[in-house]
Order: structure tokens, then C-alpha cells, then sequence
């Protein structure tokens, strides 16, 4: 069982999926039943996922297929640090002749700017660059400040999917920041679910690909990351403290729509999928706003 949140009939509820595969089928609530935990960040400050997930055994299904839409599992994250340039690849795309930083780029989403599972990327009318980004989040369990990286995957409580969405045009509107680029309401996705953490094999090397329209767009490993997630962390941790539900967007493989010759952008009817082995497959389309 993995952890979800969802709306029905107007109203949100976090609870777990009541089926395997890539995605959901049938979910069962269990928010009305543990009220001192609004959402699922709450849930896993408690250190409760456990507790769930064991309430829910025997549940019959709450909510059938249809009768639900999937939200970002976590609504109200504290911080969203994404990774930037995270694979060899995508380091020589840049074309400068650097070879790879010592140090990661990052960059903050807000919380708005992402969508659910089989829900649209919003296409603004200020850009026709909507472009994708697929990628593996982890979600801090047991916060801290200055963590080692011998320690780090040790603060992850679960792990999700992200499309980081990104309008391409406005990464490059001003000399140093991408902020205003890759923050558009709606133009990304996480989920489907929370897969809860329980061993280093579930991410050090994780094979990780995009399909647009059934086409495989982007294909690596998380084994070939320039800084691996626990390095992540224990940088990250250095500057600003980590608290449970905060995110972090790992970093995704070279082959976004903006590298090929021409570009190709995401357009309305398009349908974009994030597949992560062990994880599952974030699915969304694209509209226009």
C-alpha cells in the first residue's frame, strides 16, 4: 500500500491505495479517522506512516475508480528544492566545455505550481514552451540541519515521481535564476503516491525514464547521478534545515523537449508519463489555461 491524497465531492482526504501497479485504482480514506493529522506532512512529522498503513489492512475500498482525483500527495510542503544539471549527460548539453561543478544547482518550486496523477500540466498563454522534466522526489522523514551524508537516506520517510514542468523561455528572462521559469501554476505533476522508504535499494540505483505520447524521451539510472541523493541531503541540510514533508526533486536525465533540433514543446492533447522502477508512473496531459 502506498500513501495518497485525494478530493471527493469537493473535499480532500489523505488515506492509501487499495491496488498495485503504476497507479491507483481504488483508494481508502483514513483521514476521518486520525483528525489530529490534517495531511499527510503531518502524518509523517508523527512518525506514523506505520500506524496507517496498518489501519488500513481489511479496509474495503472508500472511493472507486472515478469517484476520485489525485492531488501532489503532500499539499503543504515547508520547501520544494529541486536539482538542477544532476546527470552527465545533461551537463554536456550545455555545450561550454565545463566539466561537471563541484557543487549542485538549486532552485525552489512553490507548492501551487504542481498538479496530481491524470490531472493536466497548464499551459499559459504567455509561452508555448511548456517543456518536461521527469524526475524521482524524496520526502524527509526525520529532519536536521548539517546531516552527514553517511546518515542521509536515513532522514527519507517516502518517495514519489515529479514532472517539473518548466516554461522554457522564462529560465532564461534574467542573468542567474530560473525561479520565474519553473514556478508557472499547474505546470508540473507529483505522485501518483508516497511509496514508503525502507531500504537504500530503493533509490541509489533506479532506472528512470519519460514517455511523450509513447515515445521514451528521457532513460537513465540514479546510480549515474553527479551528486547522489544522500549527497543531496547533507548539502541541502548545510544551508537551511530539513523538516519532515519538506521535498526534494532529484534531478532528471538529458533528452527534455528543449534539446531537440527543433525544440519540440508539450502542446494540448499531448500525454506525458514519469516511470521509476519500484515507484510507479506519474501520468498527466496537457491543456491550455
Amino acid at each position: 500500500m502506498n500513501l495518497v491524497t485525494f478530493t471527493a465531492d469537493g473535499t480532500q482526504h489523505w488515506g492509501v491505495s487499495a491496488a498495485g501497479g503504476s497507479a491507483p485504482t481504488g483508494v481508502v480514506a483514513l483521514s476521518r479517522d486520525f483528525p489530529q493529522w490534517k495531511t499527510l506532512r503531518n502524518v509523517i512529522e508523527a512518525g506514523a506512516i506505520d500506524k496507517v498503513l496498518a489501519a488500513a489492512e481489511g479496509r474495503a475500498v472508500s472511493h472507486a475508480e472515478g469517484g476520485f482525483v489525485l492531488d501532489p500527495p503532500l499539499p503543504d510542503p515547508e520547501k520544494i528544492i529541486c536539482v538542477g544539471v544532476n546527470f552527465p549527460d545533461r551537463n554536456a548539453e550545455y555545450k561550454d566545455g565545463q566539466a561537471a561543478p563541484p557543487n549542485m544547482s538549486l532552485f525552489p518550486r512553490f507548492a501551487r505550481s504542481f498538479t496530481g496523477h491524470d490531472r493536466p500540466l497548464i499551459r499559459p498563454p504567455e509561452s508555448p514552451q511548456l517543456d518536461y522534466e521527469g524526475e524521482i522526489a524524496v520526502v524527509i522523514g526525520r529532519g536536521g540541519r548539517r546531516i552527514p551524508e553517511g546518515e542521509a537516506l536515513s532522514h527519507i520517510a517516502a518517495l514519489t515521481l515529479c514532472n517539473e514542468g518548466t516554461i522554457r523561455d522564462w529560465v532564461r528572462h534574467a542573468k542567474f535564476n530560473v525561479t520565474q521559469g519553473k514556478n508557472w501554476d499547474g505546470s508540473g505533476a507529483i505522485g501518483p503516491w508516497l511509496v514508503p522508504y525502507r531500504d537504500p535499494s530503493q533509490i541509489v540505483d533506479v532506472a528512470l525514464c519519460t514517455r511523450v505520447n509513447g515515445e521514451i524521451r528521457q532513460q537513465d539510472r540514479t546510480g549515474r547521478m553527479l551528486f547522489p541523493v544522500a549527497r543531496q541531503i547533507a548539502y541541502i541540510s548545510t544551508f537551511t534545515t530539513l523538516v519532515p514533508g519538506d521535498i526534494i526533486v532529484t534531478g532528471t536525465p538529458t533528452g527534455a523537449g528543449a534539446r531537440f533540433d527543433p525544440p519540440i514543446w508539450l502542446r494540448p492533447g499531448d500525454v506525458v508519463e514519469v516511470e521509476a522502477d519500484g515507484i510507479g508512473t506519474l501520468r498527466n496531459s496537457v491543456a491550455d489555461e
